[in-house]
């Protein structure tokens, strides 16, 4: 399929040099500080004080990237080693993705959680309800990390969190097998997105032309669809899936899936394993999904192909969406917390170390120095990312609420009723957004 329209976007050559400082003023996140808006639960985020303790002591640091592959075999040996140094010892606990934030609120709740917790910026909401994180501002002030990094740690103006990687969710395109399917251009509007799927379709049955959320874990990728068709999703306090533009949405979506050009049973894990094989044109992904990917794929130039491309809109001039993306660490309050914060620090600021985790993960730094690197300005993939993907990234509208989870699940739920035909798009849009309400309220 070759292009007639000149204002289409073709595949790049050569990529953008742009500064990735980008990944600190480019986010939408103009840091994230999040609101408070609870049903109550926990205790006053803005009583949280400094850790306590002294340096020196024990901890134990939970981290779901100790049970990915990578960066799980780098971050041992790291902690193993900084534990080694400082003559102190560190137990490890991990939990899988999925499990890991109902795993360390259970564990908060009932006063087992200490030391250092990993979580995905999306959970600090919920886990500052606990009532059980410090404020680690001591930590971060004259740390070197960028303004946008730290916002991803803030809750009602308090730094629960040490930012360790600050980016986004996007779409990854294969272009080895976009060119097998004869397009020469990066589709730009929904229109010229779905005319790309239809040709990746045509190379065989064995091909899933976009590798999109269907399975309810993930269906919260949705959410970005809903954004693009104009959707605000949450207004003065009140969601507004069901309304026209997320009808839309779904109805696409549907057809989408109906025509075989998105398939069922797909997450992240599998969307990232058919890119490792070939067989998917588009999935989307953080910047680490590269380095899982290229793990895991027989094709040794696999890297090479891929592709980060900013969301297609539904009309031309539209703003690309994309969901801000990136980890914190926080330290529950206790006798080991001094020692736990002091590692947060060097974990996610030592110029070595972030850099060493940056070559683990493709994950980028949240430091000044570490954006200027030229380990990291080198990097083709991570710079077309921030320019194509990071730069128009925003935060959840779900993420100022603590029960964000419960309502990213309802929203899922209801997608994927309609995508197995138990409900139309206009009834699942709406029992959605009633779903939704009802626990705002």
């Amino acid at each position: 399929m070759t292009s007639t329209n000149r204002n289409r976007r073709t595949f790049a050559t050569g990529l953008s040099r742009r500064n990735l400082l980008g990944l600190g003023g480019a986010l939408g996140l103009g840091g994230l500080g999040l609101t408070a808006c609870s049903d109550g639960g926990g205790t006053d985020p803005g009583a949280a004080g400094e850790p306590s303790g002294e340096g020196g002591q024990d901890f134990t640091f939970t981290s779901f990237a100790l049970s990915e592959d990578p960066p799980k075999v780098w971050l041992e040996q790291t902690v193993a080693d900084y534990a080694s140094d400082e003559g102190i010892s560190i137990t490890a606990s991990s939990y899988a993705y999925n499990e890991a934030l109902n795993q360390m609120i259970l564990q908060s709740r009932g006063g087992e959680l200490s030391g250092v917790a990993h979580l995905d910026i999306a959970w600090l909401a919920p886990m500052v309800a606990t009532g059980t994180l410090v404020d680690l501002s001591t930590y971060t002030r004259d740390a070197g990390y960028t303004e946008a990094s730290l916002g991803t740690g803030q809750f009602d103006g308090v730094q629960y969190g040490i930012p360790w990687t600050t980016a986004a969710i996007g779409l990854i395109g294969n272009s080895e097998l976009l060119e097998q399917a004869g397009v020469d251009f990066v589709p730009s509007t929904l229109t010229e997105f779905e005319e790309v799927l239809r040709e990746v379709k045509s190379l065989g049955s064995d091909i899933v032309p976009y590798a999109a959320s269907t399975e309810v874990a993930q269906l919260k990728d949705f959410i970005v669809w809903m954004q693009t068709f104009g959707s605000a999703v949450v207004e003065d306090g009140r969601c507004t899936v069901g309304d026209e533009a997320s009808i839309e949405a779904m109805t696409w979506y549907k057809k989408l899936y109906t025509d075989g050009l998105i398939a069922p049973d797909i997450e992240r894990s599998a969307a990232r394993n058919l890119f490792s094989q070939g067989r998917t044109a588009y999935y989307d992904d953080a910047p680490i999904g590269s380095a899982i990917v290229v793990t895991n794929s027989p094709d040794a130039d696999i890297r090479s192909k891929m592709i980060p491309v900013a969301r297609p809109v539904r009309n031309a001039g539209d703003v690309p969406q994309a969901l801000a993306w990136g980890h914190v660490l926080v330290v529950t309050d206790g006798e080991e917390s001094t020692s736990g914060a002091e590692f947060a620090q060097w974990l996610t600021s030592d110029p070595d170390t972030i850099l060493g985790y940056f070559d683990a993960s493709s994950n980028p730094p949240t430091t000044t120095e570490g954006l200027e690197s030229p380990e990291v300005q080198e990097d083709e993939f991570l710079t077309a990312f921030t320019d194509n993907i990071t730069a128009t990234a925003t935060p959840s509208p779900f993420w100022e609420f603590t029960e964000y989870a419960q309502m990213e699940t309802a929203v899922a739920d209801s997608v994927q009723a309609v995508l197995l035909g138990n409900q139309t798009p206009e009834e699942g849009m709406r029992s959605a957004g009633e779903a939704v309400n009802a626990l705002i309220s």
